[in-house]
C-alpha cells in the first residue's frame, strides 16, 4: 500500500505519502489564496523525499470539506486527475474527521469524551462537527454562526481554527490542539479504515452552503427574432 493523501478545504495545503503503516514525508504550508500555485509543489516535493514516484502510489486520499469553494476544488480536482491517470481508487474523507484523529494523536482530545472540531467558514460562520472520540463523529458537519450553537458547544474540548476565532463559544478551546488540518493525519486514519475494511464517503465536494452564484430574481431570457 502507497496511499498519496491531500487537503485543500482548509486555508492549509497538506500533503503525505504513507505506506499502510507510518508516514514516509509530509509538507504543510498555510496560505488561504495559493492552493491553486502550492499543491503539486508539494506533492513532487513529499514525493522526491520519500524517494518514490508517482506511478508507484496505489490510492489516493482527498479532504472532501467541508470548506470554501475554491480552494476545496483544487485538492478535489487534483486528486481525481491522479487516480484517473494512474488508475487507482480515490478516497474521500471528512476534513473534520482529519483534523479530529489528529488531535486524538496529539493527546488534545481522549478517547473517553465528546468534543468538537471546528474550521473558518468564513462569513463570520464555522464549520463544525462533534466527535464521541478521535475516530468517530456524532452527526453530519454543520455550518453555523458560532452564537446560535454556544448552548451545543459549551465546556466540550474543542479544536480548530475555527474554535480558535471564537473562544467566547468554544469555551473548552484546546491551545494544544491542531489548528489546521494535516494530510499525515488524513492519511493514518485512511490506512486504519481500508485496513480494517470500512466505507469511504465518495470524493465529491461537501460545500453546506448554497453557491453565491445565482440566476437573478425575474431573469428573461432572450432569444433573437
Amino acid at each position: 500500500m502507497l496511499l498519496l493523501a491531500l487537503d485543500t478545504a482548509t486555508p492549509a495545503i497538506t500533503v503525505a505519502l504513507h505506506d499502510g503503516e507510518r508516514v514516509l514525508a509530509a509538507r504543510d504550508q498555510v496560505d488561504a489564496r495559493r492552493h491553486g500555485e502550492l499543491l503539486l509543489p508539494a506533492v513532487d516535493a513529499v514525493l522526491a523525499e520519500a524517494g518514490r514516484a508517482l506511478n508507484e502510489v496505489t490510492g489516493l486520499v482527498v479532504g472532501v470539506g467541508p470548506g470554501p469553494y475554491t480552494g476545496l476544488r483544487v485538492g478535489l480536482v487534483t486528486a481525481s486527475g491522479f487516480g484517473a491517470a494512474l488508475g487507482i481508487p480515490v478516497h474521500g474523507l471528512c476534513t473534520l474527521d482529519g483534523l479530529a484523529y489528529a488531535a486524538g494523536r496529539s493527546g488534545a482530545v481522549g478517547g473517553d469524551g465528546p468534543f468538537v472540531v471546528a474550521t473558518d467558514a468564513r462569513r463570520k460562520e464555522v464549520y463544525w462537527a462533534r466527535y464521541a472520540d478521535p475516530r468517530t463523529r456524532v452527526g453530519e458537519p454543520r455550518v453555523d454562526r458560532p452564537a446560535d450553537i454556544a448552548a451545543e458547544v459549551a465546556g466540550l474540548p474543542a479544536v480548530g481554527a475555527g474554535a480558535r476565532l471564537y473562544p467566547e463559544t468554544f469555551t473548552g478551546l484546546r491551545e494544544d490542539g491542531p489548528e489546521h488540518q494535516s494530510a499525515a493525519a488524513l492519511a493514518a486514519l485512511a490506512a486504519e479504515r481500508l485496513a480494517a475494511g470500512e466505507p469511504f464517503p465518495p470524493p465529491l465536494p461537501m460545500y453546506l452552503r448554497r453557491p453565491d452564484a445565482k440566476v437573478p430574481a425575474g431573469y428573461k431570457v432572450v432569444t433573437p427574432r
